[in-house]
């Protein structure tokens, strides 16, 4: 009898674990369990932890929207805007409210432009570059050759040169002739392709013909066949 006893327990002991699991799971399941909507669900998580970062975007994308009309309203919302990038933690809505600020024409969104080139993230330095771009203008210029002169990221400092290029102002021409002096390929090819775009002319790609017209730009040169083919087409 005491042997029967003795073996019960132990296979009691054997299974023990087993259902201790087994229960564990059938209640985290039941825990897990929601009869909630998505919407419902999307609403609880909003309020427990607050909207995400598409929400913070598409709101941001209304509230913009609506501040297209009188000034007054525009530079109240250019005013909030600034100190919503100030608190913002994501870089990626930090990069809309950038896009969304040189929609306008205030100081505060000129502020928010100017800021932005200084981001501690390089994603949105990117699309800052890109903004002064479109702003264009003496200031752009400026803003774009200390951006490539000063950034630590080599992506910004690539985006600042293709973007002056693009602005097709030859007062950049100097910070142009100053990349073609960068050790680096790969800052030499964008500030020769930059300088293309400035000029108006094509030189081809050899860095130490650029160099010799970047020293006195007015200097007539030859044509080259590359040149002579654009200007056809």
């Amino acid at each position: 009898m005491a042997a029967t006893v003795l073996s019960q327990a132990a296979r009691l002991r054997a299974v023990l674990p087993c259902l201790i699991v087994g229960a564990g799971l059938m209640l985290s399941g039941c825990a897990g369990w929601s009869p909630w909507t998505s919407k419902e669900k999307s609403a609880r998580n909003a309020e427990l932890y607050g909207p995400t970062a598409n929400q913070r975007i598409k709101t941001l994308q209304e509230q913009a929207k609506a501040a297209r009309g009188e000034s007054q309203q525009q530079v109240e919302f250019t005013q909030e805007l600034v100190g919503k990038v100030l608190e913002e933690h994501d870089a990626r809505v930090r990069c809309e409210m950038v896009a969304v600020a040189a929609e306008f024409d205030t100081a505060s969104s000129l502020a928010i432009c100017k800021g932005a080139l200084q981001d501690p993230d390089e994603r949105v330095r990117m699309k800052a570059c890109d903004i002064w771009r479109k702003r264009g203008g003496e200031e752009a210029v400026q803003l774009l050759a200390n951006r490539y002169r000063t950034d630590r990221e080599l992506d910004v400092r690539l985006r600042a040169l293709r973007m002056l290029g693009e602005l097709e102002d030859k007062s950049a021409i100097p910070v142009l002739a100053e990349a073609l002096e960068n050790p680096d390929p790969a800052v030499q090819y964008r500030a020769v392709a930059a300088l293309k775009q400035v000029s108006g002319r094509d030189l081809g790609d050899d860095v130490n013909k650029w160099r010799e017209w970047a020293a006195d730009p007015n200097v007539k040169q030859p044509w080259s066949i590359a040149e002579s083919f654009r200007q056809l087409f």
